[in-house]
């Protein structure tokens, strides 16, 4: 699993006009990719990382400060465009096989207790956000 972690001040996913997810104030923008190995133990240790990565102010996590998360899957996080011009997406999980595992990342959080906003898997989303550092990191499970 891929990840983009980003610390916000704000941050809403839109998708047909209604903003399906979103986080207010302070907390973390995820865009998660999701490959062909990935597993359910590989999105808990995700989910344990989102959790406890110290990257708010103060050098607080969101199980510190209870900053809610927004998590997005993003397939072309795993596009490869070392060659040619045009990225293939071949390292991409298929979405029967992504999606669970997205929802899993989501289903960890919130049984470590986290408030935890999200996109629709699939659909055509309109991310924003204001980037508060500005603050991006990329973690690998």
């Amino acid at each position: 699993m891929r990840a983009v972690v980003q610390r916000v001040d704000g941050a809403s996913v839109v998708v047909d006009g209604e903003t399906v997810g979103a986080v207010d104030g302070e907390g973390l923008c995820v865009l998660v990719g999701v490959t062909h190995e990935d597993t359910k133990e590989k999105a808990a240790q995700l989910a344990r990382k989102l959790w406890t990565l110290r990257v708010l102010q103060d050098e607080r996590s969101c199980s510190d400060t209870g900053a809610p998360l927004l998590v997005v899957s993003q397939f072309t996080l795993y596009g490869d465009a070392r060659k040619g011009r045009r990225p293939t997406w071949n390292a991409a999980a298929p979405g029967d096989v992504a999606e669970p595992l997205v929802d899993e990342v989501v289903a960890q959080l919130r049984t470590l207790g986290a408030t935890v906003a999200t996109g629709r898997f699939g659909a055509q989303m309109r991310v924003s956000l204001t980037n508060d550092g500005p603050f991006t990191v990329l973690l690998e499970m």
